[in-house]
């Protein structure tokens, strides 16, 4: 039975000023494992304002031109 993927490294709270890029990220037991980023009940996707980025355990989420909606 594999054994579950945990997160070595939580996500940490980030302040960044409005217009800039917030940058999350965590760091997983078990490499590229699939992650879904969310906002509330919203799945993040790929796009102009969000990127995401995955290499072996470590996952990061880049939020462009940061705004206050974004928090």
């Amino acid at each position: 039975q594999a054994l579950p993927v945990l997160f070595k490294q939580w996500l940490k709270n980030e302040e960044v000023e409005e217009g800039r890029t917030a940058v999350l990220q965590c760091e997983l037991t078990k490499p590229n494992t699939p992650v879904e980023w969310r906002k509330g009940d919203t799945v993040l996707q790929p796009s102009d304002k969000y990127e995401i980025r995955q290499e072996g355990t470590h996952v990061e989420l880049f939020i462009y031109d940061a705004e206050a909606e974004d928090a």
